[in-house]
């Protein structure tokens, strides 16, 4: 009866044990849903009146190191200090389009860790994508609509700086 009792209480604590280790992996276990999906600021993008007076203007008072493009902020991301990163700043003619459908005057470019299966969960949640991935040497993007009408552009970084 003891050997009989003994078994009993082993097997049932193997399967409590299972059961507990099951839900403790499962429940700290990062899904698509709840994943960390932005990794920081990509770009700052806004329109102006005239974008080639505004970035001389940032840079003979702040010291932006302008281009055609903007600037671009070289960092180190995270820990690792030698994973190089950078986030994008763009002065836009006040008649660019390329922030519609959008009505804003700005546009957020954000950091993201693989893209494809973000935007397969964005769809799944009902998020407006706006158009179709495009890759480049520098990295893949694409661009979706918050709740409030703004264009947001997300960024994989695939490439070096």
């Amino acid at each position: 009866m003891k050997k009989y009792l003994l078994a009993s209480f082993a097997l049932a604590a193997s399967f409590a044990f299972g059961f507990a280790f099951k839900y403790a992996i499962t429940k700290y276990t990062a899904t698509p849903s709840t994943a960390k999906r932005v990794t920081g600021i990509g770009g700052v993008f806004f329109k102006c009146n005239d974008p080639k007076k505004v970035k001389a203007w940032y840079a003979t008072h702040l010291g932006f190191p302008t281009d055609q493009y903007g600037t671009l902020f070289k960092w180190y991301e995270g820990f690792d200090s030698t994973k190089a990163a950078c986030t994008q700043w763009s002065a836009f003619s006040e008649k660019t389009k390329y922030f519609e459908p959008s009505t804003k005057d700005f546009m957020l470019n954000y950091r993201v860790q693989n893209l494809e299966t973000l935007v397969t969960e964005l769809k799944k949640e009902g998020v407006t994508i706006v158009d179709t991935m495009e890759t480049y040497s520098y990295g893949k993007f694409i661009h979706i609509m918050d709740i409030e009408g703004n264009k947001i552009e997300l960024w994989e970084q695939t490439g070096s700086f």
